[in-house]
């Protein structure tokens, strides 16, 4: 029918193959093959039933995302009725017609496979809707024939959480109706034969009722749903309005539930959220991206690594790795270090295997990949070293030092630092190219992300294995610079910093922490603070200090060094910025933090006042951004939406918002820079210099996303 859409013939079977590689996505050309395809079985009187496939490695794994932002820039009309009349078409063929499904079938896929008669499978194939995760629902009406087939829980389970099914669920709550083993398009024919010789009028998804269930049982149904959906993807629309089209198919006769579907989806498509959530999709993708290391660059195998440090990073990454199949061995200076680190290791796969997420088998196997040792013995045969020892530059150069001698010439030397000078510690070797930052982010064996950081000399091939491997790890990978706390720690710095002077002027801990929340940040910085360790911010502190003396005259809060001083470590003593009963993390607001709040305020001669909660969020978020622009002009960073990527992995700025530099464009770089110049006359010169970069594309108009498209 065309390049992209064949139909071929296997007797009294139509074969209408997609071949739009890679994934088969549904862009233009694609939708029109199927419908082309499927009117000409239907007027094939040798043509008795058809089965639709996808050529390659997949079925269809969804839309072409890229039409979505066409679609609302104005580019192209929205093309939903044509979906639905092309759909309406498949469902309405006399013929049977079977979606034959391996790969994946995702979002529109998944809507093409239901509105064929009958869906079978490969076992290793998924499906799912995944929608909701670029801030939309799904719009060629799956919100109204997914429940149809696999009732109204299933359905919502699965466009509120976007998760992929297996084949196995998914024949056991009605979407498949069978698995095929062996040939794929062997098995499909088959069974459109099979139901060729059944005979009768095949059965249409959208007439089906039975899993619908009523009103009366569907409500506290549909409430509970909708309080999980406000927890767990709290700032989240698009589960809600999941919710609300899924509802409408329970409600409403099936085409009067698509219109009310269509009308849920061109709100979401429209929203801000789902540009900022579409804008995280493609910048992911682009982050692997690094003008001066082709894709062709040769790349290590990794199949030994060694990790310096038993501690709480150690312990994660350790975790990281033998979770993909790499075996470690894991140094530390003590056996007592060792075992306790150990020993927290097998506590935090006790905790995954209750939930469901290993079997005991797998932690034993885990457990095994993991070498404990006090000496260098053995370090000659990793492929990578990751040094996770306290972060003190001395100590760590004499670390490298002594990798140098005992490690293999190819072997990377990695270091886990937060902060420090990745250049200091390649000094220490005869192999700076070797050298490179994998700041992974606590907990390592949890948060996606890993900021790897370029030394002045880091090769090529270095970067780029690191960047491969990171994969591996099931990690999204930023390329950094070396400067200072990188992109993530020194954005967090001002963020930090503008929390504490809050406090100092009149705010209290739990406010600063709520009006972050109600932005989208999972969690404030106090509570951010407590669970990081006062002592451990302390002591990163005092490092930074010891490289970059404060100036005289320059503003400092006290606070921090207050609580430290007096033991409130947060979490692990059971007091910090907030108190916390034994066994519990809630945070409990403290009286005696206020009175040091207030001592503190009064010996810097501060008078303190009331605070809005708009406040507390321009001067935290403004101030991290000024930063981020400061980063991007500076060339630590290769792209704003690198920066995006990164604070939304590694501090979990919320993603609907896009990243902060996407956050600043959507609210206006003038009205950004302008209230930066506000909090610059009001609070001095030396924390609110704006940047250059900022206030240049505040003059003319652009966005962050106008620089990256620029460079």
């Amino acid at each position: 029918m065309s390049e992209l859409v064949s139909l071929t013939k296997d007797g009294e079977i139509g074969v209408i193959t997609i071949n739009n590689p890679p994934v088969n996505a549904l862009s233009p050309g694609v939708p029109e093959g199927i419908d082309a395809s499927i009117a000409e079985v239907q007027q094939d009187d040798s043509v008795k039933g058809a089965v639709i496939i996808g050529g390659g490695r997949t079925f269809i794994a969804g839309a072409d995302i890229k039409e979505f932002g066409k679609i609302t820039s104005g580019e192209k009309g929205p093309d939903a009725v044509s979906m639905h009349d092309a759909l309406k078409r498949i469902e309405d063929c006399p013929k049977p017609v079977v979606a034959a499904i391996h790969g994946t079938a995702f979002g529109g896929g998944l809507e093409y496979a239901m509105a064929c008669h009958y869906r079978v499978a490969v076992a290793s194939a998924q499906v799912g809707q995944p929608e909701v995760k670029l801030g939309i629902i799904p719009g060629g009406e799956g919100t109204q024939r997914l429940p149809r087939l696999a009732g109204v829980i299933k359905a919502m389970e699965m466009c509120t959480r976007g998760n992929p099914v297996k084949a196995a669920d998914a024949l056991e709550s009605g979407i498949l109706d069978k698995i095929v083993e062996g040939d794929l398009l062997e098995g499909a024919i088959a069974f459109a034969r099979e139901m060729v010789a059944k005979g009768g009028t095949p059965p249409k998804t959208c007439d089906r009722t039975d899993k619908l269930g009523d009103e009366e049982t569907n409500a506290p149904i549909f409430a509970a749903a909708r309080d999980m959906a406000k927890k767990k993807a709290r700032g989240f629309m698009a589960p809600l309005k999941a919710i609300d089209a899924i509802e409408a198919a329970t409600k409403l006769p099936f085409d009067e539930g698509c219109e009310k579907e269509q009308e849920i989806f061109t709100e979401c498509l429209f929203s801000d959220q789902s540009k900022g959530l579409i804008h995280v999709f493609f910048s992911e993708r682009t982050v692997r991206k690094i003008p001066d290391v082709p894709p062709d660059t040769p790349t290590m195998d990794i199949k030994q690594a060694a990790i310096i440090g038993a501690g709480t990073m150690g312990g994660g990454i350790a975790m990281t790795y033998v979770n993909s199949g790499i075996p470690v061995l894991l140094k530390e200076v003590k056996q007592e270090f060792l075992d306790k680190g150990l020993a927290t290791i097998k506590k935090n796969y006790e905790i995954s295997m209750k939930r469901g997420r290993f079997t005991k088998e797998d932690v034993d196997r885990f457990m095994g990949m993991i070498t404990p040792t006090l000496t260098y013995d053995g370090f000659e045969n990793a492929d990578i070293v990751v040094e996770a020892a306290f972060e003190n530059l001395d100590l760590k150069k004499e670390i490298f030092a002594e990798l140098d001698k005992v490690c293999k010439p190819e072997a990377i030397l990695a270091s886990n630092t937060s902060t420090l000078d990745i250049d200091a510690m390649a000094a220490a070797t005869s192999r700076p190219q070797q050298v490179i930052g994998h700041h992974f982010f606590s907990p390592a064996n949890v948060m996606r992300l890993l900021e790897i950081v370029r030394g002045k000399e880091t090769s090529k091939e270095v970067i780029a294995t690191s960047m491969a491997l990171a994969r591996k790890l099931r990690k999204v990978a930023v390329l950094v610079g070396n400067c200072r706390g990188f992109v993530a720690n020194r954005m967090a710095g001002p963020y930090g910093r503008e929390a504490l002077f809050l406090l100092d002027e009149g705010a209290t801990p739990q406010q600063v922490d709520e009006a972050l929340m109600k932005f989208g940040m999972p969690m404030g910085v106090f509570r951010m603070y407590d669970l990081a360790g006062i002592d451990v911010l302390w002591h990163v502190r005092q490092e930074a200090i010891k490289e970059e003396p404060i100036p005289e005259g320059q503003r400092v809060s006290k606070i921090g060094d207050r609580l430290y001083e007096l033991g409130r470590y947060g979490q692990k003593t059971g007091a910090g910025y907030y108190k916390y009963e034994e066994g519990d993390r809630t945070p409990i607001p403290d009286p005696e933090v206020d009175k040091i709040i207030e001592e503190c305020a009064k010996e810097a001669e501060i008078e303190r006042r009331k605070i809005d909660d708009s406040e507390i969020v321009e001067r935290t978020i403004y101030a991290l951004v000024n930063e981020a622009a400061k980063i991007l002009e500076e060339g630590f960073a290769l792209r704003a939406c690198d920066i995006d990527i990164v604070f939304i992995y590694g501090y979990g700025f919320p993603p609907y918002r896009g990243g902060p530099m996407w956050y600043a464009s959507t609210v206006g770089l003038k009205k950004v820079y302008d209230r930066i110049c506000d909090f610059q006359k009001e609070f001095g010169e030396a924390f609110w210099q704006p940047s250059e970069l900022l206030k240049r594309l505040a003059e003319e108009g652009k966005t962050f996303e106008d620089y990256d498209q620029g460079r």
